[in-house]
């Protein structure tokens, strides 16, 4: 299936938290939940984290669908709760006749099956990841490039105690980056210029940016952004719009708009548009000039093909044939 066959993309935040849920009245411009993004071209449905925002994303899919079959794939950046404690509750799971596929990076894919069965065992969760009939296996993508459908996928490893994967999605429409939890490298490291090039041109940047300066300076260490250097990063690689996002849960929305001013102040004078992820709001990724020849040889790409079983979605050349 070709990954340009569909010119329509459109982001949706469905949680915008780091670290914990903060359900607060003083935070329901921006939100509360914990990290979860829903991505749409044509009828493919693609999400990334399923933390605490999944939920609702899960019960509009069992409205909306009126008992048809559900198709989705969920790409998991890493294991800490505010990025897999949504799962769940994620009601599309617990049906076998629909089709979720889960994915991580290249060599994670025992690490996080591991995770989401812990998480699910009778020490936290009265019920077990064995009922979720309607999730595939945990598959990898490809340390190069993967198809999925009308996407792209790329990874790269980025800067968090235990690991985290940032992904680089592209489509007809156009190309972003989800990078969720990320600690700033060192300016001018190979570390940095790497991940530079990695979101070099980007339409779109959604980026961990939980601190501001002075609140980093106490925080270094614990693996997540900070205000000037998400600004820095945008620029340097280049991106037209930077979404601040994994906002901090004490941050209300007042805060968060006073951080959206003064990333804003940082990047004057620049054609970087800088927003704060908000829940529920709508992005439309743009034209872009996006051209598969040119980004990918064919034969690097993984092109999976779903087929049902009765656990569920299994995938065709996954490894993992048994739950653990």
């Amino acid at each position: 299936m070709s990954a340009a066959t569909n010119t329509e993309m459109t982001i949706r935040f469905r949680g915008v938290r780091g670290s914990l849920p903060a359900p607060a009245p003083e935070n329901m411009r921006y939100g509360g939940n914990t990290s979860c993004v829903e991505v749409r071209s044509g009828e493919q449905l693609l999400i990334l984290d399923a933390g605490s925002g999944i939920r609702g994303l899960g019960e509009e899919l069992v409205r909306t669908k009126a008992g048809e079959p559900i198709e989705a794939t969920i790409l998991l950046s890493h294991t800490h709760w505010d990025h897999i404690q949504g799962l769940p509750f994620f009601s599309p799971g617990y049906s076998a006749q629909n089709r979720i596929a889960v994915f991580g990076a290249c060599g994670r894919a025992l690490h996080l099956q591991r995770a989401l069965a812990n998480q699910m065992s009778p020490y936290h969760f009265p019920v077990g990841l064995e009922q979720m009939r309607g999730l595939s296996l945990v598959d990898e993508l490809s340390p190069e490039v993967t198809e999925l459908g009308n996407f792209l996928i790329r990874t790269t490893q980025l800067n968090h105690p235990g690991g985290c994967a940032g992904f680089r999605i592209e489509g007809a429409a156009g190309k972003f980056a989800y990078l969720p939890d990320h600690e700033p490298y060192r300016k001018g490291s190979a570390q940095n210029r790497t991940l530079i090039e990695f979101l070099r041109d980007l339409e779109i940047l959604i980026l961990d940016t939980q601190y501001t300066t002075n609140e980093y300076r106490e925080r270094v260490g614990w693996g997540h952004g900070c205000l000037t250097n998400s600004v820095e990063l945008a620029l340097e690689a280049g991106v037209r719009r930077l979404f601040l996002f994994h906002h901090d849960p004490s941050h209300n929305d007042q805060q968060i708009d006073q951080m959206v001013e003064s990333a804003r102040a940082l990047a004057s004078g620049s054609s970087l548009t800088i927003n704060a992820a908000c829940e529920n709001e709508p992005i439309s990724v743009g034209q872009s000039s996006f051209d598969r020849g040119s980004e990918i040889r064919m034969s690097d790409a993984r092109s999976w093909q779903y087929q049902g079983s009765e656990q569920g979605a299994a995938l065709s050349g996954n490894p993992l044939h048994q739950r653990h």
